[in-house]
């Protein structure tokens, strides 16, 4: 298997549109085999994903973090630094973002907010940070590092709120949660709706931000080649440690933004099963764009949709809760088999006898 020197867009397209057929058809084959109406269970899902303007808000609302996620991953990918901390790193966003708003409590609103988010990319650059420097300075493998970071954090936030210090106080809590968050601090809402915030324009300025310094920058162009041929790199004096550091500071900042984006946009408390899956679904977001920022962008707003368009294909349509993540899954295997076979190609090698 090798790459596609001259990948046409319409190939792609096909690819992609192949794929999305594929993926339907399984998932209608997974809806008539619970008894479902296929029919109705695909127009509950369309009509819930994009079918009125309260929907396409509603789906943009899911698609924020998943953006956000997605593009950590494009940067940290792109430079073939394979970090799987953007799930530790959305929680330590969070964390940061709530520590400001603790410490910052009495400024201005906007002042407030700005500390807030300001205090949510520090967090997350912190956490993506600490792996780089492990890997620069001890050589510890960065997949097996950020995934121990992972669950150092997880657990971390579930002392601070299932006991510790930020534990809400009262009888009838559920969840391991922190005691609701104060308007003053909340994201601005978007469009006069609750649900769509601030948090959707920080996902669209971070694909432009990524997209310019990826594409148009120096260092953009040392994050390519470390990609591409680190030892060229290397042998024409770039700092490698140095690049690789500024990587994962970048990808830990935009996938701790998702964690203030979430918590201080949709949640307002703290609690750990909002942030839940958010930093792994972001990988296979940003895969299925293609490593783009652009691509990242549709791709999650497409399985916002889906997400969104869920709960109306239960509710309507009566299909069982345990098939809609099974029906989301597929359609992610199929996209990225798409992407593989629009990016590469197979060829065969003579062997001699």
């Amino acid at each position: 298997m090798e790459p596609r020197v001259n990948r046409k867009p319409l190939w792609t397209f096909a690819m992609y549109l192949a794929a999305t057929l594929f993926g339907l058809l399984l998932s209608a084959l997974l809806v008539w085999t619970s008894g479902a109406d296929v029919i109705k269970a695909f127009s509950a899902l369309l009509n819930g994903a994009f079918g009125s303007q309260k929907a396409i808000i509603a789906s943009l609302a899911k698609a924020t973090p998943l953006i956000l996620t997605g593009l950590a991953t494009v940067v940290a990918f792109r430079a073939q630094v394979w970090s799987i901390g953007q799930e530790g790193q959305v929680y330590a966003g969070a964390m940061g973002a709530y520590t400001g708003y603790l410490l910052f409590a009495g400024l201005p609103p906007a002042l407030f907010v700005s500390a807030i988010v300001l205090c949510g990319i520090i967090g997350g650059a912190v956490l993506g940070a600490l792996a780089a420097i492990l890997k620069d300075r001890f050589d510890v493998n960065e997949i097996i590092s950020t995934v121990m970071m992972n669950y150092l954090i997880v657990f971390l936030l579930s002392w601070l709120i299932g006991g510790g210090p930020w534990t809400e106080v009262s009888t009838s809590v559920v969840y391991q949660q922190t005691g609701p968050i104060g308007e003053a601090a909340h994201l601005p809402a978007l469009m006069g709706s609750g649900k769509l915030h601030l948090g959707f324009a920080f996902a669209l300025v971070s694909a432009l931000v990524c997209y310019v310094v990826l594409e148009k920058t120096p260092l953009g162009y040392e994050i390519r080649a470390l990609g591409y041929n680190p030892v060229a790199l290397a042998y024409r004096g770039t700092n490698i440690g140095r690049t690789i550091i500024l990587v994962m500071i970048l990808s830990g900042a935009v996938a701790g933004l998702a964690g203030v984006s979430e918590i201080f946009g949709t949640a307002h408390r703290l609690r750990s099963d909002t942030l839940f899956n958010l930093g792994y679904t972001g990988i296979i977001i940003g895969m299925i764009g293609g490593l783009r920022p652009l691509g990242t962008v549709a791709a999650g707003i497409v399985f916002g949709g889906l997400s969104s368009g869920a709960l109306y294909m239960k509710l309507l349509a009566q299909v069982p809760a345990s098939l809609v993540p099974a029906m989301e899954g597929i359609l992610m295997l199929t996209f990225l088999c798409a992407g593989v076979a629009a990016r590469y190609k197979i060829v065969r090698v003579k062997t001699d006898g």
